[in-house]
């Protein structure tokens, strides 16, 4: 296991927290004499639900000695799609067997040989999302083409002219994302309400905390553009208590934060079954992890989604090149800078 620390080339600020650097683990799976690599990228801190990267390093850890007892007692791997089954169903758990499946994944694509194309053949040519913050002093927002959505970090407050104008030149639908940061619905109301003025606005995202069906179900029913939910959205059932109270029309479905890219790829599902409009976000994965999640998204999501790498300082060594499973594998350059972590 390696642990890498990265400074993004465009810091973003959200509600309770400024994203500046981050850590990412990587995890070199070899068994009989075939390799893959998994990666997450955890937060800094424990935060709205989801684990510290220390958190996420015990839980890999006692997921790689769960997959050691399988392997023996089998006599084999376990199929990509059932390494999930290892989780303890905890935040931190869940990151872990993210971790560990994408590298078994890799693994079984590298012996087939086989290519992420061929699991995933594509189905829809997912628009991209791209992200902005109005908490801090970021230089001036640049949307390439072919960006058809923006998410905008926010908190309640009154927002000012320059703000507003700067929102005026978006020329595609904002996201309003909140992290958790609101406490009563007028505050977010009334922001919708500025912002509408001046800029279209695809949804609101999570305004209160995780697991608080009842407020956003109340604010849903209040507002005029549809409610998002990211924070809040774990596991099958969020997805259909979301659905049943009506809490929100959009979900934000992050692999490493669900379990996994098995247990995402049902999520999704399940959320066409149930009539909401999903999309996968990220965690500020290197270009070798975002590469698995855009085939992913590609096979299964219609909605704007976090596809695009994640621009770092000094990133030009993050990935080489490979012929198959994702195209890309985390760069030898990369890794031997990292630092290793004991499995023990």
């Amino acid at each position: 296991m390696y642990r890498q620390h990265v400074k993004l080339a465009r810091p973003i600020r959200a509600a309770a927290q400024e994203h500046r650097t981050r850590e990412r683990l990587f995890l070199r799976l070899e068994h009989e004499g075939n390799v893959g690599y998994g990666e997450v990228a955890p937060q800094p801190q424990s935060l709205h639900g989801d684990p510290s990267g220390y958190e996420v390093v015990e839980a890999v850890r006692r997921a790689i000695t769960k997959l050691s007892e399988v392997v023996s007692r089998e006599g084999g791997m376990p199929p990509w799609n059932h390494v999930a089954r290892l989780s303890a169903a905890t935040s931190a758990s869940n990151a872990a067997a993210a971790l560990l499946e994408m590298a078994v994944l890799d693994r079984e694509l590298r012996a087939a040989p086989c290519t992420i194309e061929a699991l995933w053949p594509e189905s829809y040519d997912t628009p991209r999302q791209v992200t902005f913050s109005l908490l801090g002093d970021e230089p001036e927002w640049s949307v390439e083409p072919g960006v058809e959505r923006v998410r905008i970090k926010t908190a309640p407050g009154q927002l000012n002219r320059r703000t507003l104008e700067r929102l005026s030149r978006l020329d595609v639908p904002i996201l309003l994302d909140f992290n958790c940061s609101a406490s009563v619905d007028n505050d977010v109301l009334h922001q919708v309400e500025q912002v509408s003025d001046v800029a279209t606005i695809a949804a609101v995202e999570q305004p209160y905390d995780v697991g608080d069906i009842a407020d956003h179900a109340r604010l849903a029913s209040r507002l005029e553009v549809p409610l998002s939910l990211d924070e809040g959205v774990r596991t099958l059932r969020d997805l259909s208590q979301i659905a049943k109270n009506a809490a929100a029309e959009v979900v934000c479905v992050k692999p490493a934060r669900v379990g996994g890219l098995a247990n995402a790829r049902t999520m999704f599902a399940k959320a066409d079954e149930l009539g909401l409009r999903a999309y996968l976000g990220g965690f500020f994965e290197s270009p070798y992890a975002r590469r698995v999640h855009r085939a992913l998204a590609h096979y299964c999501v219609s909605e704007p989604s976090d596809l695009d790498d994640v621009a770092v300082l000094d990133g030009s060594h993050e990935v080489d090149a490979i012929d198959v499973s994702a195209g890309l594998e985390p760069s030898a350059a990369m890794l031997a800078e990292a630092e290793v972590l004991s499995m023990a």
